[in-house]
């Protein structure tokens, strides 16, 4: 008796969302040591710690910039430091480490060629043993449905069905 693998005969594109997450370190860069009392920003002060910052540190990492003091932080700051990052880090964003990841993956979606997809079955697969986040998830299946014939959540053995075109 002959054992045939009927998932692998069906056509379905499996996409793992694991495999779109890119390689490298991710860094939060909170500003709330360089305030005054961690409240304040005097501009003098924080153009100080902005000149005697080693921004070497960041080459080649994602790094989500962000202030978790409840503070009133100018705008002007947040655009200072990315400008000393941008020779280094691969990708900066405004946010938290999920905004971070988030931003991420927009990019790695909006990357792909829709043409790999168009008039395809695809499984979005499910498990993964790093976290993605559930964005990525929506922001794919944004991307795919006007494209597919269907998608389809989980394991091509097991899955959930979430859009089907309309004959």
């Amino acid at each position: 008796m002959t054992i045939v693998n009927k998932v692998a005969q069906s056509g379905i594109i499996t996409l793992d969302l694991e495999e779109l997450m890119l390689p490298g370190d991710r860094v939060l860069f909170d500003i709330k040591s360089w305030l005054f009392e961690e409240l304040i920003l005097r501009e003098k002060d924080f153009r100080e710690e902005v000149s005697k910052h080693d921004w070497s540190q960041y080459q080649d990492k994602f790094v989500a910039l962000t202030c978790t003091a409840d503070a009133i932080v100018q705008t002007w700051a947040y655009m200072l430091i990315a400008v000393n990052l941008l020779p280094y880090a691969k990708k900066i964003v405004y946010g938290d480490l999920v905004e971070l990841e988030k931003v991420l993956f927009q990019q790695q979606i909006a990357d792909l060629n829709p043409e790999d997809y168009r008039d395809q079955r695809v499984v979005i697969k499910g498990c993964s043993s790093r976290q993605v986040p559930i964005s990525a998830y929506v922001e794919l299946t944004s991307f795919l449905s006007p494209l597919v014939k269907s998608v389809m959540y989980g394991e091509p053995c097991s899955t959930v069905p979430v859009f089907k075109r309309k004959a």
